[in-house]
């Protein structure tokens, strides 16, 4: 069977929904790239088949860039000296809440480093508020909590919790986040999907040690955990970090881990992240033409959006607003729509697609 035949047969295989195994994973990610475009078409068509041509718009509030981590990737380091840290209040985090709101847009994310400052209850009092005033959807991203304080996050109104697994190696994720386990950190998803939580993880594109076998495995580690959505973005070096001066630029690769994605979880909920944006003039767009489904407009106030800087180079800059009315201009032209409802993941019965 010719190397054309194969990819062929394994494309079809995976777009009817049939498992993949490890080999057949490693083998996508491998190919020519003669053959990206019809893994990023089938991953398109199971994208617009099960869960349609709306893309689902979440607002992000990063709220607090200080962090008591030392990942090497990452510009909030806590050891790095050169960021301007900054802590939104609680009367700041909500007013922006209220702009989602009053844009339309029905789900906002809490993002932050891994920041103690805010208590168990000082979270919850301000789930509660943001609940009570606009009826907001609410994702957490605010790292690894005890069980207890995820159950409390829970009980105060908090819906989705993401907390993405970065790489799928306990070796390579020790090294890039000193003093944490991969274990934990899924132990810690399961908890969350166990408690109820729409629950998303995902990985990073391009790090240094990474290979395609890690790759394969950060693929059937989203399978396994049945995340509801998947956060799939190329690693940028950020010149204060230890990873400064590593190149990565490939875009074709992160688009693979994320039409493979979509391949092999079907209803997920995948953004086309701003780091694909900041990597490629049309990184968005061709992530929404590989298996993309979500958008993530950062609606943090200006004076702090600059200095949430996870890596350089960000492209979500600017007023949120404007930013929305040149996304939908951007969508349109490959014949999407914006969705400024809930966008729960989808659910499957024997009688068709549930919202």
């Amino acid at each position: 069977m010719s190397v054309s035949d194969r990819i062929e047969k394994l494309l079809l295989k995976a777009e009817i929904g049939k498992p993949l195994l490890r080999d057949e994973i490693l083998e996508l990610l491998k190919m020519p790239g003669d053959f990206s475009p019809d893994l990023f078409d089938a991953a398109d068509r199971v994208r617009k088949n099960d869960v349609g041509d709306e893309i689902y718009l979440r607002g992000i509030i990063e709220f607090s860039n200080f962090c008591e981590r030392n990942c090497l990737y990452c510009g909030l380091r806590k050891g790095n000296t050169r960021v301007e840290r900054y802590r939104m209040t609680g009367d700041e985090i909500l007013k922006t809440a209220e702009d989602i709101r009053k844009a339309g847009i029905s789900t906002c994310v809490l993002q932050s480093g891994e920041d103690s400052f805010y208590t168990a209850d000082t979270l919850c009092a301000l789930v509660e508020s943001i609940k009570k005033e606009t009826g907001l959807v609410l994702t957490l991203s605010i790292g690894e909590r005890p069980m207890e304080d995820l159950r409390a996050f829970q009980q105060a109104g908090a819906n989705r919790y993401l907390l993405k697994h970065e790489t799928a190696s306990p070796e390579l994720y020790s090294y890039l986040r000193p003093g944490c386990k991969l274990s934990e950190r899924v132990r810690c998803l399961k908890t969350l999907k166990e408690l109820g939580f729409e629950t998303g993880t995902g990985n990073m594109v391009g790090l240094p040690g990474q290979t395609n076998e890690i790759l394969a495995d950060d693929l059937q580690l989203m399978k396994m955990l049945d995340a509801d959505m998947l956060g799939i973005g190329p690693f940028i070096p950020h010149p204060y970090t230890p990873l400064n001066g590593i190149d990565h630029d490939d875009v074709d690769l992160t688009l693979r881990v994320l039409a493979i994605a979509r391949l092999l979880t079907r209803n997920t909920n995948i953004p086309a992240t701003t780091a694909m944006a900041t990597l490629h003039p049309q990184g968005r767009l061709l992530a929404l033409q590989a298996g993309a489904n979500v958008v993530m407009p950062d609606f943090t106030p200006e004076i702090y959006k600059r200095r949430y800087d996870i890596y350089p180079g960000r492209k979500d800059v600017g007023n949120a607003a404007d930013i929305l009315r040149h996304l939908e201009k951007e969508f349109t032209s490959i014949g999407r729509t914006l969705l400024y409802s809930i966008g729960h993941r989808r659910l499957k019965t024997d009688q068709g697609i549930l919202h």
